[in-house]
């Protein structure tokens, strides 16, 4: 599986979302607080991304918990 990140903020109920249903599925990911680190909250910026949470896998890009997207990328990347 490709290197996922998720950009996260600490009391974001949608991040906490995407990282449980990333864990239940065990599936590995780098959490990057954006409230913790200035780089983190630019590369979000950068992604042309103003809210959290947003998973990067492969060359996809998740914005939000979207469960249909994510089951989607994750079986092309299977």
């Amino acid at each position: 599986m490709n290197n996922i990140i998720v950009y996260t903020t600490t009391n974001c109920s949608h991040c906490r979302q995407v990282k449980k249903f990333l864990s239940e599925k065990g599936i590995a990911f780098e959490e990057r607080n954006i409230e913790q680190n200035n780089e983190y909250a630019k590369q979000v910026w950068d992604l042309g991304a103003r809210a959290v949470p947003v998973t990067l896998i492969g060359g996809h890009r998740i914005m939000g918990m979207n469960r249909m997207q994510f089951d989607k990328v994750l079986a092309e990347l299977a």
